[in-house]
């Protein structure tokens, strides 16, 4: 199991048009990581990133990118459709074989309604990723109208399409009545890709609190302060034989990004170590 940068979690914050991939490099560098998952490609293009990369020995471990096929017909979907091939050729350019759907939802409609929509969407493009050897993947996104949330959910996608994987995310998964630990197992055969954050129950009133699908209101902490059992999540992937990326992310507001970043993947470090020292 190896820690990715997440160019998310450190352009929280920046003005459009005013993210400084290099300066991102120069980070991943100095936390000693490897990879970097592309959220987006912001003001450059793809070309000019992978440039960067290159030029700093670094890789791209994923793309992700949003494309709405939440609509009941195809005619509707089209414009997904083409955001969604672009996304296949950035990640093409950038040197990855893995890009990330985020679903959303909408309030208008139920989940199984937009999962329905969003698999059909999918179902009209997901060659395109075939022939261009990229691999699609959806996440456990935590808003309560997401289509993806439970392993269920993802377990069943998998089912309707069969090259579909999974990004986990221990978080967002625990926001839908699993444990962290239970979200990788349940889905483990499909799951290539992986998130780490944290929550923690609060009011409803609290600052930044947010209500999740299982009815319950969290927000946002740095991993390791929040409810999430990191360590038996890691446990879990280890024992399962996971040996990809796993990226840092972080939603808070107590921290800086860069600050954030820092002690997230120093105790992240901490804990894959111990966990495979178990096995020793």
């Amino acid at each position: 199991m190896k820690i990715s940068m997440m160019s998310y979690t450190m352009a929280r914050g920046v003005p459009a048009g005013e993210f400084d991939a290099r300066q991102l490099c120069e980070f991943t560098l100095e936390l000693g990581l490897e990879g970097v998952d592309w959220v987006s490609t912001y003001q450059y293009e793809p070309s000019e990133i992978r440039a960067l990369m290159d030029d700093h020995g670094l890789k791209t471990v994923a793309h992700t990118f949003f494309c709405d096929l939440n609509f009941p017909t195809s005619e509707e979907r089209a414009d997904g459709r083409d955001t969604f091939k672009r996304g296949i050729e950035a990640a093409v350019t950038l040197g990855t074989d893995i890009v990330m759907l985020p679903v959303s939802g909408k309030e208008e409609l139920s989940r199984d309604q937009s999962r329905d929509n969003y698999l059909a969407g999918l179902e009209e493009v997901i060659e395109f990723a075939d022939d261009a050897g990229v691999t699609v993947t959806i996440e456990n996104f935590p808003s309560r109208h997401s289509p993806f949330i439970t392993s269920a959910d993802m377990n069943s996608s998998v089912e309707r399409i069969p090259q579909l994987r999974v990004t986990y995310d221990n978080g967002n998964v625990a926001t839908g009545g699993e444990t962290g630990p239970e979200g990788f197992i349940n889905s483990a055969p499909y799951i290539v890709h992986a998130h780490f954050k944290d929550w923690k129950q609060c009011d409803p009133d609290a600052p930044g609190a947010m209500l999740f699908l299982d009815g319950k209101y969290r927000r946002a902490e740095l991993v390791g302060d929040g409810d999430v059992d990191q360590i038996g999540c890691l446990r879990a992937m280890h024992q399962h034989g996971y040996t990809g990326y796993i990226n840092f992310e972080y939603e808070g507001s107590e921290m800086t990004p860069h600050d954030a970043t820092v002690e997230g993947v120093r105790r992240m470090s901490e804990w894959i170590d111990m966990v495979v020292q178990e096995d020793v």
